[in-house]
């Protein structure tokens, strides 16, 4: 019995591992079967496109800066003098038209002088005609005392006339000479003196005339110092004040991107060939004024490498419309925009092209890393200057679901094209010229 069980489980060990080889060799086949086409093949992932193409461009740069008044004025006292008089209108804000009148100080002791200088003016003339009236006599006296003198020398060579006689006549010529010269001394000292005094009276004539302060151009009214009532002192400033004809903005601009837009203009352009726009972003909208370049600043800050460019608004004032565009004032912060000529270029979005790098769909729809070379940036677009080809899909969508070699069905953006021709032409939503 024991010898008939080891032989059958001897039988089992050899057995069992043959039919469970050959099973696994029969059903092999199903097992190496692929899996259904449902679940082998994948839907390519979607991705938004923008097709590269030729887009008319204003190249443009900003800057930024503060508003100053082209002009500014300061009354400055040039008497000592009470002010008497003041203009309802002079207080801090008002704006004043060219000539009107702003304040006078009391001119009294001016007049007081200029009223003293006539009389001595007039004394003068009184000495003058006595002085004249005595120069007559005296002439009159020396042609008799030379008359006389002749005579006696010629006595005197006759023998009849004695030396001593001649001698007295000598001294009386002598006498009314010496007379003669002294009223003519005098005669011109006074005429001096008389010039000497229409000099002062001259300059207390026109220190009247500042004793009353009238504004230059159209001012706006600035810090008023000087009340009613109050002596004030030689130089001491009265009031200050801005003119209203023009505005100016001292914008920094960087130096390294002034470069490209000058290039962009055309051969041999300069920064005054360029155009300027003040823009100033207000609640809702944004308020657009055209400027002119005025001039450029003579120095470059070391530590930005930027430089200073003024340009000049006319008429602020008078282009303000309450509610809708206010006047550019002093201290105001806005942007300065730089812009050349208008003309073509490859547009894409700053963060499609970020680093130098981006994701375009190649001919077979799988992506392709591209290298791209950035002309300069403009906002949130960039204008490319190599590396992208018109007709290019260049991939916009989120760059952590976008992977090189990835199949993809490429989907055009519109809206997002939209919106880069816009920024591309300088159009800024709800900006009001």
């Amino acid at each position: 019995m024991s010898k008939a069980i080891r032989l059958i489980s001897r039988l089992l060990a050899v057995s069992l591992p043959i039919t469970l080889g050959a099973l696994t060799v029969a059903y092999s086949d199903n097992l190496a079967q692929p899996p259904a086409a449902k679940e082998s093949l994948r839907s390519p992932t979607a991705v938004r496109v923008v097709t590269m193409a030729p887009i008319d461009m204003v190249p443009r740069v900003s800057g930024y800066g503060t508003v100053e008044p082209a002009r500014e004025w300061r009354a400055i006292a040039r008497v000592e003098a009470e002010v008497v008089e003041t203009a309802p209108d002079l207080a801090n804000g008002k704006t004043v038209d060219a000539g009107a009148f702003l304040l006078r100080l009391d001119d009294t002791d001016l007049k007081l002088s200029l009223a003293q200088i006539d009389a001595q003016l007039a004394a003068l003339a009184v000495k003058d005609q006595t002085l004249a009236a005595s120069l007559d006599l005296a002439s009159a006296d020396l042609e008799l005392s030379r008359g006389d003198l002749a005579r006696q020398k010629s006595l005197a060579q006759e023998g009849v006339a004695t030396q001593a006689r001649v001698d007295t006549a000598l001294r009386a010529e002598l006498s009314a000479r010496s007379k003669v010269v002294e009223v003519e001394n005098q005669l011109s000292l006074n005429a001096a003196e008389r010039d000497v005094l229409k000099a002062q009276q001259a300059a207390v004539a026109r220190s009247l005339e500042f004793t009353e302060i009238t504004a230059p151009y159209d001012i706006r009214i600035g810090e008023v110092s000087a009340e009613l009532g109050q002596v004030v002192n030689r130089g001491q400033v009265l009031l200050t004040a801005e003119g209203l004809e023009a505005a100016e903005i001292a914008a920094q601009f960087s130096m390294g991107r002034i470069g490209p837009l000058l290039r962009a203009a055309g051969d041999g352009a300069t920064v005054l060939d360029l155009k300027a726009k003040v823009r100033l972003a207000a609640p809702g909208h944004s308020v657009m004024w055209d400027a002119t370049i005025d001039r450029i600043g003579e120095e470059i800050d070391p530590r930005t490498q930027s430089t200073a460019i003024v340009v000049r608004v006319e008429d602020p004032y008078a282009q303000a419309e309450a509610g809708a565009r206010p006047p550019l004032r002093r201290n105001t912060f806005v942007e300065v925009i730089l812009t050349a000529p208008k003309r073509p270029a490859l547009i894409a979005p700053l963060d499609a092209v970020r680093g130098g790098k981006a994701l375009i769909v190649s001919p077979e729809s799988t992506l392709e890393k591209r290298e791209v070379t950035i002309g300069y940036t403009i906002g949130d677009i960039a204008v490319i200057s190599a590396g992208l080809a018109e007709g290019d899909k260049l991939v916009v969508t989120d760059p952590a679901i976008a992977v090189p070699g990835m199949a993809v069905k490429p989907m055009e953006d519109s809206k997002l094209l939209a919106q880069i021709v816009a920024a591309a032409g300088g159009q800024s939503k709800g900006s009001k010229q």
